[in-house]
């Protein structure tokens, strides 16, 4: 045999004999990750099994990290996903609560009306029940602009919009409200214009929800005050309450979220909630903090 024919000839039982080493290292453990895998997706093995390296072999160590972080990954948004589902179910039974109240008001004042044979009384326990019913269609409301705002879908039509013409406009609005409690509401930072880039619609309804807060939860007057900066825009609305201990400002946005003490102020728990999807949708977020009794919130203009 030739020198070159006897050098083929090695190199050839070099590779076949590197193949089956490689085969002989590698197999093992691959087809014992196939197995977890398995074992794994047939529910065979516990959730929190992770794989295992019995060997040092070149990349296998990679792999099984790699695998490890993605079943990890893939418990975490389970675990996610249930806390998520048990947290719909807790507050659909408290929003449930809440609309069935009224509605079994509603029923008691009209069965009363319809044996009451004085006028005035049987007109008096009638509008108690059109003013449960309609506690009721608020309630419903609330949670068809909730779910709108909270569609990952949703296209806002965005256009340079005067913050301090919508400010003003709502507190117009709501002067009757204001003159009832006998309150003078505080605004500054209207000197000048402040321009943003938003949906109209959707900027109106932030305010007014913020507004409607200060006015079923606050206990004085509030303060709103429009700033501009190089970065930002804000619009911070500020009012004393008077239980600020009971007020967890970390779920303040969150849905359904309400104080106990405020759970008789008629609110369905979904306005600020609705706020903050709202303004995520244009780039701005809310944010709220108490200071001295005060609950502050300030819409930020991220865009700017």
């Amino acid at each position: 045999m030739s020198p070159g024919a006897l050098a083929v000839l090695m190199l050839v039982i070099g590779v076949i004999a590197g193949a089956l080493i490689t085969t002989a290292t590698y197999a093992p453990e691959l087809r014992r990750i196939s197995r977890l895998l398995d074992a794994r997706r047939d529910g065979g093995t516990s959730a929190n099994a992770r794989i295992t390296i019995g060997s040092h072999a070149p990349g296998v160590t990679e792999l099984a990290e790699a695998i490890n972080g993605e079943l990890d990954r893939t418990m975490r948004a389970h675990i996610d996903g249930m806390r998520a589902q048990r947290d719909f179910q807790r507050d659909l039974s408290a929003l449930s609560h809440d609309i069935r109240t009224p509605l079994t008001g509603a029923k008691g004042y009209l069965q009363l009306a319809a044996d009451e044979t004085d006028p005035e009384l049987k007109l008096r326990r009638i509008d108690a029940a059109v003013e449960r019913i309609d506690r009721t269609s608020e309630l419903l409301d609330a949670l068809f602009s909730y779910t709108k705002a909270s569609d990952p879908d949703l296209a806002l039509d965005t256009e340079p919009v005067e913050l301090r013409e919508v400010v003003e406009q709502c507190l117009l609005g709501h002067y009757p409200d204001f003159e009832r409690l006998g309150w003078e509401p505080i605004v500054s930072g209207t000197d000048a214009p402040r321009i943003v880039d938003a949906d109209r619609q959707a900027l109106g309804r932030i305010v007014e929800n913020l507004v409607t807060n200060a006015l079923r939860y606050g206990s004085g007057a509030p303060g709103l005050r429009i700033a501009a900066t190089p970065e930002q825009t804000i619009l911070s609305i500020s009012n004393p309450i008077e239980h600020p201990d009971e007020l967890d400002v970390e779920h303040l946005f969150d849905r359904f979220y309400r104080a106990d003490s405020a759970r008789q102020g008629g609110g369905s728990g979904l306005g600020l909630a609705t706020s903050a999807k709202l303004a995520e949708a244009m780039g701005m977020s809310l944010e709220a903090r108490v200071d001295d009794g005060r609950l502050s919130i300030e819409l930020r203009d991220h865009q700017s």
